[in-house]
């Protein structure tokens, strides 16, 4: 996980040093600026931006040079200069940003401080509006092309690592639901649930490794390829967080049935280990790309061994589980391709030939 963030450290800190390095070449040798101080600040700003920001942000540089030179040029010819002129026209400046654009950093920081530059600077040096807008629209165009096509990042590096953790905690705290459940030790079970309940901040950094990835394909004509791979993740996704939701009441459902001392048959313990197994092999399959049928066949085994932990006899808590974990097995094979009917087929026929081997007698398979 280290080597994988100082990876991406690398490539941001490479794309920023040549966005910058290129915006200043434009600026000063094409364009003729002999100061082309904003051009190679607008594209640090652009790349540096958040994953999956960056073409708005550029969008916002760009409103805020504008509106900044609008505000100050409009004041200015009522007000003259001065310091306090300064002060009110960049807090003019800011606050009619803040109306138009709420807190967007890009635009207010770029309107201030055009405020400030051309009150500041304007008696001094005339016309300078051009060439602040020219910088803005080179560094923010240079920051773009870089991101997208000299240096794109790959875009499943971008969603593996950040999925990895969710994927990780997902199948360890299952894992700890089976133990507790196994072991009859309620207090796992809680901190299990506590654990899952504490997913927030993965998931939102996955959402934003999801807008980033769709970005980089929608931008980078060199990873158009992935754009599918892409879109089945984020299809993926979406199943995934259903799945967290659900084992969360695996769990819960896990600690009151210990608590009540209900009966625990070895089955069910042995379902949600499982069902911790077909976790980690859907993202195993996914980041290998192969087909999901390792998966799949963990899951029905999973929904099996449930329908035998039903048919051998649970309590109200008990049976919760099961429903839980099917529910929860239903939404783990849509993310691994199915459709919903097929889903929902696969996980009753499994509980079926479950609960019908503990009638006929059957061993657990």
């Amino acid at each position: 996980m280290r080597l994988t963030q100082l990876e991406a450290a690398l490539v941001i800190s490479v794309q920023a040093g040549l966005a910058a390095a290129l915006a200043w070449w434009i600026g000063h040798d094409v364009l003729g600026n002999p100061a082309p101080i904003f051009a190679p600040s607008a594209a640090v700003g652009t790349i540096v931006a958040a994953l999956g920001q960056r073409a708005h942000r550029t969008v916002e540089l760009l409103l805020g040079v504008g509106l900044g030179i609008a505000t100050t040029d409009f004041l200015l010819t009522f007000l003259g200069t001065g310091f306090w002129q300064t002060g009110f026209i960049v807090g003019c400046a800011i606050f009619a940003t803040l109306v138009l654009f709420g807190r967007s950093g890009a635009a207010v920081g770029q309107a201030g401080g055009t405020a400030v530059l051309l009150a500041t600077l304007a008696p001094a040096q005339k016309d300078l509006e051009w060439p602040r807008i020219v910088d803005a629209m080179v560094g923010g165009v240079v920051g773009l092309v870089v991101v997208a096509l000299l240096l794109p990042l790959n875009p499943m590096r971008i969603l593996d690592r950040d999925a990895a953790p969710i994927f990780q905690c997902l199948a360890g705290q299952l894992r700890e639901a089976s133990a507790a459940l196994a072991t009859g030790d309620q207090q796992r079970a809680v901190r299990a649930l506590d654990a899952l309940r504490g997913m927030g901040p993965d998931l939102d950094r996955m959402h934003q490794a999801l807008s980033g990835a769709e970005e980089v394909v929608s931008l980078a004509p060199a990873r158009w390829l992935r754009r599918q791979d892409v879109e089945r993740f984020a299809r993926a996704t979406e199943h995934v967080e259903r799945v967290i939701e659900h084992s969360r009441g695996v769990a819960r459902r896990s600690a009151m049935a210990l608590q009540y001392d209900e009966p625990i048959p070895a089955d069910l313990p042995a379902s949600v280990g499982q069902l911790a197994d077909a976790v980690e092999l859907l993202r195993r399959e996914h980041r290998a790309g192969r087909p999901t049928e390792r998966t799949r066949h963990t899951v029905r085994n999973a929904v099996y061994k449930a329908g035998r932990a039903r048919a051998l006899g649970v309590d109200e808590f008990g049976d919760a589980v099961v429903t839980q974990l099917r529910t929860a097995t239903s939404d783990l094979l849509r993310a691994a391709g199915c459709d919903p009917t097929s889903a929902n087929q696969e996980v009753r026929d499994a509980a079926q030939h479950g609960e019908d081997s503990v009638r006929a007698g059957g061993t657990p398979g």
